[in-house]
């Protein structure tokens, strides 16, 4: 199984650091958030560097696999607010981010952000999902992939399941545009066990990308979450994506959080099923 780490788990360090702690413990890649590269404006990175990312993280011989949290920086985004100012740049920046994907070697972006995808008047939904269909346009254009990623209905009120997403995908139909599914997320939302939706999701194509978290909200292994029915249903499956270790509380500290999760991921990969 190929592993990232969602690198926000250790931002305190620069990127150079943060690429070869993740490939010392044995992760294959990084999935980055952009924030953590620039608090302000991280869609605009110039291509010099652009490329220094690149090199430092293949001088540790990891990929940067993808990109996440894609709308907390700049401030003020949203993929459903009526107002023309901030949805142009809204669609501005989730175009730039998807250019920078594909410059940083990535493949793949998740579209989460809870929070710039409340759906509070009528009109809302719709831009939403048009919002989507660009996102997919784009991700075309740049040879990578474009994920919805479904939110329980604690952190959103928009696309909370993954059949919702899944439908979603469908009507757009666009296949550089795809679902994923989060453990933690799923977990606390969905009627079906996670291995479950796997079995529905994945062999149909929906399913792009995994995020494993515990529904307590720490790493796999900190919980009483079950990962090996989920990674040994994913291997079953011929399942070829990445699985992207995402925590949200740290514990004890990043390092020690990153260091647990792929101790215990890979330890189940060695236990017979």
């Amino acid at each position: 199984m190929r592993i990232s780490l969602c690198n926000e788990v250790i931002r305190g360090l620069d990127f150079a650091a943060q690429c070869a702690l993740a490939a010392g413990l044995g992760y294959d890649g990084l999935e980055v958030a952009p924030f953590t590269l620039d608090a302000e404006a991280p869609h605009l990175l110039p291509a010099s560097r652009r490329a220094e990312l690149r090199r430092a993280a293949a001088g540790e011989g990891i990929a940067i696999t993808s990109l996440h949290w894609l709308l907390v920086a700049p401030a003020g985004l949203s993929i459903t607010s009526g107002d023309p100012a901030i949805r142009a740049r809204t669609l501005d920046v989730m175009e730039r981010l998807v250019a920078l994907t594909a410059d940083l070697g990535g493949t793949l972006l998740v579209h989460g952000s809870p929070h710039q995808r409340s759906v509070e008047r009528e009109g809302d939904a719709a831009r939403a999902e048009e919002a989507m269909a660009r996102a997919g346009e784009w991700a075309a254009q740049h040879g990578v992939t474009y994920c919805l990623e479904p939110l329980d209905s604690g952190q959103t009120n928009w696309v909370t399941t993954v059949a919702e997403a899944a439908a979603m995908v469908r009507r757009i139909g666009n296949p550089a545009l795809r679902t994923m599914l989060d453990v933690c997320a799923a977990g606390n939302g969905e009627g079906d066990s996670v291995p479950a939706l796997l079995e529905r999701f994945v062999p149909s194509g929906d399913i792009a990308h995994v995020h494993l978290n515990d529904r307590n909200r720490q790493a796999p292994g900190q919980g009483k979450d079950h990962f090996g029915p989920v990674l040994s249903t994913l291997k079953r499956l011929g399942y070829a994506g990445f699985c992207a270790v995402e925590p949200f509380d740290y514990h004890p500290d990043g390092p020690t959080c990153a260091a647990r999760a792929i101790g215990y991921l890979r330890a189940l990969e060695e236990t017979p099923a």
